[in-house]
């Protein structure tokens, strides 16, 4: 069970505070269920409730400064998400950001990269959808990083393409 202050990753929202441990008063709501309130960092207006019996299932907590590290320089090593069927790419993408794995957005930003390339390269601009999942993953994985090293997403932008490109 998380406790009040704790940072947490919940699929799609990101780096979130567990701002309170609640029940919910609301028509429909089981009132006897507790609840996590939820702020994103990267939206404090947000909030977000979840039963706590299913945040195991669906959050983790934040990675560590040693984590972090430990995936930046480990990021040439980790392969691009590979999508043989074209027709399943976007639920790929979706399943791969709800599951909010670290090494699996990278995964995201690499294969998306590589896609844009390869299609700049034959004279074709990139696809909206590789761009909105890339944005996606980019942005979740940033923002955490950036937490845990206590760094500008901008920096941890630099960082990581630093490490890519050696």
């Amino acid at each position: 069970m998380y406790e009040i202050g704790d940072y947490i990753i919940k699929a799609v929202h990101g780096l979130c505070r567990v701002e309170d441990i609640v029940h919910l008063d609301m028509s429909g709501a089981d009132k006897s269920t507790l609840y996590y309130l939820l702020i994103p960092v990267n939206d404090q207006k947000d909030k977000v409730y979840m039963p706590t019996e299913k945040a195991a299932v669906k959050t983790r907590k934040a990675m560590t400064e040693e984590e972090a590290w430990n995936l930046i320089h480990r990021i040439n090593e980790i392969d691009e998400l590979t999508i043989e069927n074209e027709n399943v790419r976007e639920q790929r993408y979706k399943e791969t950001i709800r599951g909010g794995n670290p090494e699996s957005l990278v995964g995201i930003i690499k294969m998306t990269y590589i896609r844009n390339k390869k299609r700049e390269d034959a004279g074709k601009k990139g696809t909206a959808m590789d761009e909105r999942y890339f944005e996606l993953a980019e942005n979740n994985l940033y923002s955490e990083l950036a937490f845990a090293l206590n760094k500008s997403k901008e920096d941890i932008s630099d960082l990581i393409w630093r490490e890519y490109q050696s």
